[in-house]
């Protein structure tokens, strides 16, 4: 259930972009600097040192980018009332991190960054080249072999729908069941790049990632086309590819019944 902000607070929406490389993921932790630390952190910076908390539309592993994160934060009345300043002022601080905040807008009321949101949508991103990345490096997962995009396109398509996806989930994935209905998987090729789009209301823990390393597969050659659709019914993850590294994952959009971003008093 979405709770409300306290007394004297209202809820604003924003729209994030960070560069995963370096972090461990959206999430605080005792092992280094995580995106919801830097953010938080920034914000109090623009209301005076008080505390605060933050809620997200998804968690991103560490080393995992976002161009278009949607995150919430409940500030006090008497510090910010204006889009613009919360955009502008947490982006300043958030300086020199590579993070930071694409639109600013006061959220409807009962509206929660994940509990409101309808669909998440990544993008996995594979150089296909002999020469390994240099400009696109920590953003891609250089892969040496030509891959074949039309046998990619052809084995997602056994995979989107409802489906039980334990074949592609991680061991330690706390999700309360692994049934997923997977919208979009689409594979494609521009030059040397190849990537796979993928879009459902929520995923499993690394089941991008996962879904990646078995398309890469068939990409080789290694596996036909078919047997995506075996490993599918197998639910079974020791049947699956590997896991694909987090470099080449991108939180592209979070979709809501509303956009909480289009309304006129928005900063974007």
């Amino acid at each position: 259930m979405a709770d409300d902000p306290a007394p004297g607070f209202r809820r604003w929406a924003l729209k994030l972009e960070y560069d995963g490389t370096g972090l461990v993921g959206w999430q605080r932790q005792n092992n280094g600097v995580s995106v919801q630390e830097l953010l938080e952190s920034a914000a109090a910076r623009l209301i005076g040192g008080r505390p605060l908390s933050s809620a997200t539309a998804g968690r991103t592993d560490a080393g995992v980018h976002a161009a278009g994160m949607v995150v919430q934060l409940d500030l006090p009345d008497d510090a910010v009332t204006d889009a613009r300043q919360i955009r502008d002022g947490i982006s300043f601080h958030l300086k020199p991190h590579r993070v930071a905040i694409l639109a600013a807008a006061p959220a409807a009321p009962g509206w929660h960054a994940r509990f409101s949101a309808t669909s998440r949508a990544y993008r996995y991103t594979i150089l296909n080249r002999p020469t390994r990345p240099v400009l696109q490096m920590n953003h891609v997962w250089h892969v040496r072999r030509p891959l074949d995009v039309e046998a990619m396109r052809e084995g997602a398509a056994l995979l989107i729908g409802r489906h039980d996806f334990s074949s592609f989930r991680a061991a330690a994935c706390q999700a309360s069941g692994p049934v997923r209905t997977l919208d979009v998987l689409d594979v494609r090729r521009e030059g040397e790049i190849v990537t796979i789009d993928a879009m459902a209301r929520s995923f499993l823990h690394h089941q991008v990632r996962n879904l990646a390393g078995s398309l890469q597969l068939v990409g080789i050659g290694q596996w036909s086309p078919a047997k995506l659709g075996a490993v599918l019914a197998a639910c079974d993850r020791r049947q699956a590819g590997p896991t694909a590294p987090s470099e080449g994952l991108c939180l592209t959009a979070v979709g809501y019944p509303a956009d909480p971003f289009s309304a006129g008093t928005s900063a974007s």
